[in-house]
């Protein structure tokens, strides 16, 4: 059989890809607990991992969900319904919208994605307050399009005035996520309204309420209630966090009916599994479960918060279900390393440009008192 071996060359035109692409920084997940065990074994003996990392629910995913995820299978060798018909009705339903305002996708990342293809042309740029979620400059750079960061106050809470002054010419889409992930920061209803009001028309504003449910702010907006002062608006929820589903990857956009009929001109054919989207459609009426996870987590965030700090650490204000941990000069790299030593994942923020933080999933009791034990183990 003939090899054939790859020859260098000098030519700078001969390169596999461009260097958009080859400059663009692998997103990192938080690492899976079997691939911890296959690293260490069983190091932090018979407790077994535990994963604060991805701010996944503890509590586990909508038991209503994962039955009609299991029926659904009886029906494996159909396609998916290609446009979400039974799910984006009880969306538009539990939103009082329209059946063309919902598009669904397989994450919100997906929307993500599609939203930059559809509106950001060659020349435009993609806007997002500093130390937001990561995907939207990836997002960005993998469709070869300008990205930039809005400044954020000291304390990496929003800025209304140094978003609007960021937006520039070219600004085409804002990503505004509030809650904010990693910091947890969130921006309240009267200034989110500002930041409708005054954004110049042309540009695309996309609100990622990825945390809505576990957010308990009394002022903490609703932005697909705000569709009435802007047309180029639109709203992202998922049901990764509070439903639980993360693993099936479903999430959904709110708009007005003419924007997401462009995004569904590029969107590809049964995007979202059939599994999937029975899932989402039984874990809307799940009220038992969503209720346990945001009770528990509105007991744990304050507690494991105030337990923190007082170890000496700054632990951001959070709306969220993780917090963000300032370890002052202390590396956060190898701080993170070190608790994977005893069975503990976190997620180390440096490819976020915080290099002394660690964000920590809010856990289950017990999950946050072993956390707690091995931060005072390893400071």
């Amino acid at each position: 059989m003939r090899v054939s071996s790859p020859l260098p060359s000098n030519d700078p035109k001969d390169e596999l890809v461009e260097p958009a692409i080859a400059g663009i920084a692998p997103y990192e997940p938080g690492k899976p607990i079997e691939e911890l065990e296959r690293e260490l074994g069983h190091a932090w003996g018979d407790a077994g991992a535990i994963k604060l990392a991805s701010n996944e629910n503890p509590y586990g995913p909508s038991p209503k969900g994962i039955e009609a995820a299991r029926r659904s299978l009886d029906e494996a060798n159909l396609y998916p319904d290609g446009g979400a018909f039974a799910l984006r009705q009880k969306l538009a339903e539990r939103h009082g919208v329209a059946l063309n305002q919902i598009l669904v996708g397989s994450g919100s990342n997906e929307i993500i994605d599609l939203l930059v293809q559809t509106f950001c042309a060659d020349g435009d740029e993609v806007l997002a307050p500093k130390y937001s979620f990561i995907a939207y400059k990836l997002a960005a750079q993998k469709n070869r399009r300008a990205f930039a960061e809005a400044p954020t106050a000291p304390d990496l809470s929003y800025d209304v005035d140094a978003v609007l002054g960021a937006v520039g010419p070219r600004t085409k889409v804002l990503f505004f996520a509030n809650p904010n992930n990693p910091t947890g920061a969130y921006l309240g209803r009267a200034a989110f309204e500002r930041l409708v009001d005054e954004l110049p028309a042309r540009v695309v504003l996309v609100a990622d309420e990825a945390y809505f449910e576990y957010a308990g702010a009394a002022d903490y907006p609703d932005a697909t209630r705000l569709f009435g002062r802007r047309e180029r608006l639109v709203a992202l929820r998922t049901f990764s966090k509070i439903y639980g589903l993360a693993g099936l990857r479903v999430g959904y956009a709110v708009a007005p009916a003419r924007l997401l009929d462009f995004v569904n001109r590029i969107r590809l054919p049964f995007n979202v599994a059939a599994t999937a989207q029975a899932a989402a459609i039984a874990a809307l009426d799940d009220a038992a479960h969503v209720t346990r996870a945001r009770a528990g987590n509105a007991a744990e965030l304050p507690r494991l918060t105030a337990t923190l700090a007082a170890l000496g650490l700054a632990v951001l204000p959070s709306q969220t279900n993780f917090v963000l941990v300032d370890f002052g000069a202390r590396d956060g790299r190898q701080l993170y390393d070190k608790l994977l030593g005893k069975g503990v994942i976190v997620r180390p923020m440096g490819g976020y440009g915080l290099p002394h933080h660690l964000r920590i999933t809010v856990g289950t009791a017990a999950e946050n008192e072993r956390l707690v034990a091995a931060v005072k183990d390893v400071l």
